[in-house]
């Protein structure tokens, strides 16, 4: 049985959810392996809309199996809302349904106000975070100081983990004049959430082992999008893992040759929230028409998205960066009502002409787009599940994006309902 990855391939925002929520009906497990409650997928389903931000998205099915991996760091006070958000609505959540990796780390109190602290500093590089303490989490993880899931089976070796913890953490605050944090606080904190978290905890490497040896299909769930990982994408202003298609790997336990096929969930135009570079961003009618026709509004901060053309350049790059095997064109039906479309196609930098996206941050904010304007289609796309549906323009717009990528579409989709997709190839078979 094939297993799937499924990552953005541009700023995150791309359409995963429907996608994810096509896919999952045919996996029998479902994994998220990296971020936090900082990226958020919203799945339609008979009408009833759920909004994810750290459940997997099988958690919606019933007789799936749904795995929060060790790549992800888990405030365990927003996962104990989320599932009994998600359980109010008729969705049934319990240990058979939903695992935990027992070495996933944890976001604590002291890691969203040191993180909220930062963002609303008046001086430094204000990256666009969510505040919700990421970011100081995975420095606490990579720095050999956090407080993992196993860490709450016992609570009388706790302490000494909170203290060296807070030996960092409480000069961070001094500097930042802000009060010191007692261990006690914390240890507090921890004790009132474990028995509420600890029933879903496990050993995920070996449970995930066991479901590929049992020929289980295994959707690998990717949340933000390749320009925001912490290697790849556009540093600083990026997120605080990496969100690669690698890290499905790391961040499950399974190891690379557990992954058999890379979707990378593209938009037919681009869109990012937050601060950083965008070379084709539009801050006219045009980023207007997109955003309001494509209701960019971020899922979980609500904060409206930046629009701009289709970026070849940069979508070419996550192909490279993922190993994506095809596509999920999403968000045609957007561009419905354009007389002419955009694609970059290459940068100019200091006169000269490049293919790549440069890693250097001063570079970046000197490239130019190189444009190749394509007719529009000038009737609608909305809903259409065939190639035959479609305006020959519109085809002759996704067979360009192929070419300028380097890779296939496996499927376009048309609307945000389930079925509006064109299937190309199934990346489960």
């Amino acid at each position: 049985m094939a297993n799937v990855v499924v990552v953005g391939s541009q700023w995150g925002d791309e359409g995963k959810g429907k996608i994810v929520d096509w896919l999952s009906s045919q996996a029998d497990v479902v994994v998220r392996f990296q971020g936090g409650h900082n990226a958020g997928h919203t799945l339609v389903i008979d009408g009833v809309t759920y909004k994810l931000s750290l459940l997997p998205s099988g958690i919606v099915r019933p007789g799936k199996l749904s795995v929060v991996g060790n790549g992800v760091v888990i405030d365990p006070h927003a996962l104990i809302a989320e599932i009994e958000r998600v359980s109010a609505q008729g969705v049934s959540i319990t240990p058979e349904t939903l695992r935990i990796a027992e070495n996933a780390c944890l976001i604590l109190s002291l890691h969203r106000e040191l993180d909220q602290q930062r963002e609303s500093a008046n001086s430094g590089t204000k990256i666009g975070t969510t505040g919700r303490g990421i970011g100081p989490a995975y420095e606490d993880k990579v720095g050999r100081r956090a407080i993992r899931m196993t860490d709450l089976t016992d609570l009388g070796t706790l302490m000494p983990k909170i203290e060296r913890l807070l030996a960092h953490h409480n000069a961070l605050r001094r500097g930042l004049n802000l009060a010191e944090i007692e261990p006690q606080a914390i240890y507090d904190e921890l004790a009132a959430v474990a028995p509420k978290v600890l029933p879903y905890v496990t050993t995920v490497f070996d449970l995930l082992d066991e479901q590929r040896r049992a020929g289980k299909r295994i959707l690998f769930e990717g949340a933000q999008g390749t320009l925001l990982d912490i290697d790849h994408g556009t540093y600083p202003f990026v997120t605080s893992s990496n969100t690669v298609s690698g890290q499905a790997a790391i961040g499950s336990g399974m190891g690379p040759s557990a992954i058999n096929y890379v979707l990378g969930i593209t938009k037919a135009y681009t869109t990012r929230v937050g601060g950083g570079p965008f070379p084709t961003e539009l801050e006219d009618e045009n980023g207007q028409i997109m955003g309001d026709r494509g209701r960019e509004f971020g899922t979980v901060t609500g904060r409206r998205r930046r629009c701009g053309w289709f970026d070849a350049v940069l979508v070419r790059q996550a192909v490279k960066t993922n190993g994506i095997d095809g596509i999920a064109l999403t968000k045609l039906d957007i561009l419905d009502v354009f007389k002419e479309i955009k694609v970059c196609v290459a940068y100019e930098l200091d006169g000269k002409q490049i293919d790549i996206f440069p890693a250097n941050q001063d570079a970046q904010q000197r490239i130019k787009p190189i444009y190749e304007t394509i007719e529009g289609w000038d009737s609608t796309t909305m809903g259409a599940r065939s190639w035959g549906e479609l305006p020959a323009q519109a085809i002759k717009y996704v067979r360009r994006i192929e070419e300028l990528i380097g890779c296939p579409v496996a499927l376009l989709s048309t609307s945000p309902e389930r079925d509006d997709t064109i299937l190309v190839r199934n990346p489960f078979e």
